[in-house]
């Protein structure tokens, strides 16, 4: 239709210009009396005829225009009635659908009365240029649909193809009742004092003011974000409120965090709390397992943050900003200890696991473990597959044992696959990701996992185990391990041969830059004193460490590479064409760390040929555990690493300077109050 009043449009202008030329022609050949003659011969009279005539003419071609006009519009409406019936239209009036079809051109040629009624003229237009979200209807397929927001109405849209019909639903009461229903939706959280036992210590919590502070501050926040509290232990409390009191709390951050970390300023420990809030699920007691679980893992990475978890989405972090503060109790390692000891004995063979591209840490811990089960006299294997280790890793691994033992040590993952059954217990160290373990096909048929590691929990971690062991304080995973086979109430003391301490040492000084980093604590050097009395030989483990002349020189290279593009923030690059391993590129980012006055150091370089490694250090004035989570890693609060699929190395710069724009400033430890 539009085509056909374009085209009307244009013969009726060149229809007028072609009387106006005639008339003027006319006019002027009479003035001038050209030919001779014609004014005599031409009377008055008979120009008021020939106006007479073009008039009528005129008169004819209009009503021909319009009778034209017309019937398209009549086959329009047809068309229409063709499709959706021509006796449902009050049906459809009533239930507010409005209906619009089109030329193929994308005009408007009829639309029902919804629209009109609505003051909504639409007859004519693009329908794309009005509302050009319409245009993801052409790529979808008749099933899809789209909502579109018009003078505050919502309308659910659908494209019929072949008729050229676009069906717009008013679902402007649903759309309130929805979003009413979601926003009053229920919420279950749980809140924790993180460091409870270290500030009451042996007096009564009543009494203490740190304690009675953080309760109002805990209780106030309540009141400020509707939200009712009930504590049920002295460290812990249940929330209840709506979607819309949890909205208002994610977009204040969770300023409770911060408002308690304040009260403790000028005192020796300074009080933190842990926040796991659960939603959009009704039943009450799925949504209490998901708020347990979101609190766990706040925990888990340490505390000071809150965990909110959405059914079947990605768990979402706010805080954590401090550190995890070392805990000096040895109760909680002795009970995982016996824990892990029960376990094993119930079971008839053990399998151990680190992560992919294994490290000294995850070897020094698959040993300890092996230590553990032989005193409980069960068989066990560690999971080994050399290509998917370190270099430094397979050659302290080779030196230390004969091929026999090694033989009799290790399965492959294929070996692993074969020799897991139902009565295998599989103890996983120093990862908790299940894709990044280092044989993922084994997890997935254990039974019985257990999990030892000592990076903070990010989104994707292993839920289905029998034991879990997560200690973020902790500097490595050859410590925690240190710490079972010391603190277990085992009689007599288990027995350890010297490689076995030497490499769960050579870990510990992996992990911890030879006691540099800032997750080397009290207990970091007490699981070295106590792997010293096995006759570990710091100087082999340093030996284990070193670097060949290659990958010295390498490391040189992508040193001269460093850019600041923050203060205190530094990153190097490694050309796109080495491979190099994952251990060296952390070994750049620690190098890096030793320079004065850099806050951050951040490491990229290829580790294989379709994978990037970005490696994280900070001085714990950065969460850069944060930064790697935002690139699909995770980490440790002052130690962490991304790894970067099917990308340039200028990709994976990218994709780090666009990270450190956006959440630099939100990672910066608040221990210095820094922002």
């Amino acid at each position: 239709m539009a085509n056909a009043l374009r085209k009307t449009r244009i013969v009726a202008f060149i229809l007028a210009l072609i009387e106006i030329g005639l008339f003027a022609t006319g006019i002027a050949l009479y003035l001038y009396d050209i030919p001779s003659g014609i004014q005599a011969a031409i009377k008055p009279q008979f120009w008021a005829f020939g106006a007479g005539v073009v008039a009528f003419a005129n008169i004819v071609a209009v009503a021909i225009i319009i009778a034209h006009i017309s019937r398209i519009r009549q086959k329009s409406d047809l068309r229409a009635a063709d499709v959706i019936g021509g006796d449902v239209q009050e049906a459809y009036n009533f239930g507010q659908i409005g209906l619009v079809v089109t030329d193929n051109d994308d005009r408007v040629i009829w639309n029902n009365l919804l629209f009109k009624e609505r003051s909504i003229e639409l007859l004519d237009q693009n329908i794309e240029e009005w509302q050009p979200k319409l245009r993801e209807l052409k790529d979808g397929n008749n099933n899809m649909t789209v909502m579109i927001e018009v003078d505050s109405h919502t309308y659910e849209v659908k494209y019929l193809s072949e008729a050229h019909l676009y069906i717009f639903k008013d679902t402007t009461e649903f759309a309130h009742l929805s979003s009413y229903e979601r926003a009053h939706s229920m919420v279950l959280g749980l809140i924790v004092i993180d460091n409870y036992s270290e500030i009451v210590g042996n007096a009564e919590d009543e009494n203490n003011d740190i304690v009675s502070r953080v309760r109002g501050a805990i209780f106030d926040y309540g009141k400020q974000f509707d939200v009712v509290l009930r504590r049920f232990r002295g460290d812990s409390y249940f929330a209840v409120c709506d979607y819309a009191s949890l909205e208002r709390m994610v977009n204040d951050k969770f300023s409770l965090l911060e408002s308690v970390r304040q009260l403790g300023k000028g005192t020796d420990t300074i009080p933190t709390l842990s926040v796991g809030f659960a939603h959009d699920f009704q039943d009450p007691e799925k949504l209490s397992d998901m708020a347990a679980n979101a609190i766990n893992i706040a925990m888990s990475r340490g505390g000071d943050q809150a965990c909110v978890s959405e059914y079947n989405k990605e768990l979402k972090f706010y805080g954590g900003k401090t550190q995890a503060v070392e805990s000096t109790s040895k109760v909680k390692v002795r009970n995982y200890a016996d824990g892990l000891i029960g376990l094993i004995r119930q079971t008839k063979s053990v399998l151990v696991m680190g992560h992919e591209m294994m490290d000294m840490d995850a070897l020094g811990a698959a040993l300890g473990v092996m230590v553990i089960a032989e005193y409980c006299g069960v068989p066990c294997h560690i999971i080994y597959d050399p290509k998917n280790t370190e270099s430094k890793t397979r050659y302290a691994f080779q030196s230390a044992f004969t091929k026999n033992e090694i033989d009799r040590m290790v399965y492959s993952p294929r070996d692993a696959l074969d020799k897991i059954n139902d009565s295998t217990l599989l103890v996983v160290v120093d990862v908790s990701v299940p894709e990044k373990t280092h044989a993922p096909k084994v997890l997935e048929k254990s039974v019985k996992t257990v999990v030892i590691d000592h990076h903070r929990m990010g989104t994707s971690f292993i839920d289905q185990n029998v034991l879990s062991y997560v200690e973020p304080s902790a500097s490595s995973a050859s410590e925690i391990v240190a710490e079972f086979i010391h603190y277990a109430t085992a009689n007599p003391r288990m027995e350890m041969k010297q490689s076995f301490a030497t490499i769960m040492l050579a870990g510990m000084f992996l992990d911890t830059n030879f006691f540099k980093s800032k997750s080397t604590g009290a207990r970091t050097f007490e699981a070295a004193e106590f792997l010293k009395t096995y006759g570990a030989d710091n100087a082999l483990a340093d030996d284990y460490l070193k670097d060949e002349y290659e990958e010295y020189s390498l490391t040189t290279k992508i040193v001269s590479t460093m850019k600041t593009p923050y203060y205190g923030v530094v990153y190097c690059v490694a050309e796109d064409k080495d491979i190099i391993e994952s251990a060296a590129i952390s070994k750049v980012a620690n190098q890096l760390m030793q320079l004065k006055g850099i806050n951050a150091a951040f490491v990229i370089g290829r580790t294989g040929e379709k994978t990037i490694k970005i490696s994280c250090r900070s001085d714990a004035t950065i969460n850069v555990q944060l930064l790697a989570e935002k690139m699909g890693g995770g980490g440790h609060f002052s130690m962490a690493a991304a790894n970067i699929s099917d990308q340039t190395i200028e990709g994976a710069e990218t994709i780090l300077l666009d990270v450190l724009a956006t959440y630099l400033n939100e990672s910066r430890s608040s221990e210095k109050g820094e922002y």
